[in-house]
């Protein structure tokens, strides 16, 4: 049993890992009104007529707190960035000074600041349900096993508490990882 335990609790850590990072990276692209090079992570260009993420067309860079600024390495895509930055819904509005894209960041109202802590808790409970339905996973390949009488129902009891405990920590992880973000985002 402890073989199968071991493997059931080792693949449930992987996932919730996996889980967390992606959780780490849906926060980051939410604006607290600091300049990050992660906000336009998400922004899709089209460049002659195909789909390109903005990270290939030019070198993104933080140089101050509230300014970002794009590099751009073909000085024919300008045009298409800027308007994929108005179109990418980041409330961010960029200008142009040659292959220079500059995107002022700013600060943000207190209504603003409620909207995206509203979306952070949301991005959150979606990470904390992921969480869960690897627990169900887990937990339902632990009952086929028992129902195949590969282990005994002593340990499918003690699978579950130990699957309960795993999923515990991971969720207190997507807790830390909202409460961070939201201390980061009503600092500014």
């Amino acid at each position: 049993m402890t073989g199968n335990l071991d493997t059931i609790l080792g693949d449930l850590s992987d996932k919730c890992k996996e889980t967390l990072e992606y959780l780490q990276t849906e926060l980051s692209r939410i604006r607290s009104g600091r300049a990050n090079t992660a906000l336009l992570e998400g922004v899709q260009v089209d460049y002659y007529g195909s789909t390109v993420p903005l990270q290939q067309l030019g070198l993104i860079s933080a140089p101050e707190a509230r300014l970002l600024t794009i590099q751009v390495y073909d000085a024919g895509a300008v045009d298409s960035i800027e308007k994929a930055i108005q179109q990418a819904d980041l409330g961010l509005n960029a200008s142009r000074d040659g292959s220079l894209i500059r995107v002022p960041i700013p600060a943000l109202t207190e209504e603003r600041r409620k909207e995206f802590v509203k979306k952070l808790h949301k991005i959150a409970e979606e990470g904390k349900v992921a969480v869960r339905n690897h627990r169900r996973d887990a937990i339902d390949t632990l009952k086929k096993q028992e129902k195949d009488k590969d282990i005994s129902e002593d340990d499918l009891a003690k699978g579950k508490d130990e699957v309960q405990k795993v999923t515990d920590t991971y969720t207190q992880e997507v807790d830390k990882l909202l409460a961070e973000k939201e201390k980061e985002m009503m600092e500014v």
